[in-house]
């Protein structure tokens, strides 16, 4: 059975199920007789409808069977299984209502070390003997509840998978929603996915922070830079401007024709030439 499907099984005809047909389920269970799907065969296979449950499908039935249905019309002793979500849970049809049975439909292989029969199993990491009261199968692969052999109902139960691995614990009510959950986030564990690894940033050359730029910031670039070395995607960041040096000797002439002024003397030309030849000398080795 796969996806949301479900199953109606019925006693085969022969001889070792007679004393089993149309019998409730404490009638069998006061015979010892078991309910082992080996004694049963499938008489129909069909899509679940979202808001199916097993009385909704056994009134349907009951109504008008299917034109593939193979067996008798549904009745005590009949088993419907039902698969919704991956999660497979079997009925036992009994006059009023049904009962749930463990075990029922099983996956499991001459490989698998934990059974629905098992007793006296121990479990790595914890002390005394388990065994199984009732299994569940979630996409495809059977999972067991275990009991404490001494502390009974009065402890609490693990979940182990055919393999005899723990994979829930301290479980309290059975194979509930979370239990389920726990199973399912088992079967498909989250995929991590690494982060991808943060490169700091290159830095740009002037040409790329100008192409960075829009085509308007590019083109008021391009009209208003005074400096074409400088189109590096922001206006107007000119070279600053160089201001012409005074020279030394005109500033020497200056302050002597002022003093001349002051005394009421003319210009001493000579010592100005003089002086003129060393600042020139001076300006030369500067150079």
């Amino acid at each position: 059975m796969t996806g949301n499907q479900f199953a109606v099984y019925q006693l085969r005809q022969s001889p070792e199920t007679r004393k089993m047909r149309f019998q409730s389920y404490g009638a069998l269970q006061e015979k010892g007789i078991q309910i082992r799907y080996e004694n049963y065969e499938q008489v129909y296979l069909g899509q679940m409808q979202p808001a199916d449950s097993p009385d909704s499908i056994k009134d349907r039935f009951r109504k008008q069977l299917p034109r593939t249905f193979k067996g008798h019309a549904i009745s005590v002793s009949d088993v419907l299984v039902l698969n919704r979500d991956g999660v497979v849970t079997s009925y036992y049809v009994e006059k009023e209502g049904f009962i749930v049975l463990a075990g029922f439909i099983r996956n499991g292989s001459s490989s698998s070390l934990i059974s629905f029969e098992t007793t006296g199993f121990h479990i790595e990491g914890k002390r005394g003997s388990w065994l199984a009261i009732d299994s569940i199968i979630i996409d495809g692969q059977e999972f067991f509840l275990m009991e404490h052999e001494k502390y009974g109902a009065d402890g609490t139960c693990v979940v182990l998978d055919a393999a005899g691995k723990l994979i829930a614990d301290s479980v309290y009510n059975g194979f509930d929603q979370l239990v389920q959950q726990r199973i399912k986030d088992y079967l498909n564990p989250p995929i991590s996915v690494p982060e991808p690894v943060k490169q700091g940033k290159q830095p740009l050359e002037d040409w790329q922070k100008y192409m960075e730029n829009g085509e308007y910031l590019r083109s008021s670039e391009m009209s208003e830079e005074q400096n074409y070395n400088m189109i590096d995607g922001r206006r107007n960041n000119a070279a600053p401007k160089k201001t012409e040096r005074t020279s030394v000797l005109a500033k020497l002439r200056q302050r002597q024709a002022g003093i001349a002024a002051q005394r009421g003397n003319d210009v001493p030309q000579i010592k100005i030439t003089q002086d003129a030849e060393s600042v020139g000398d001076m300006e030369r080795g500067r150079k």
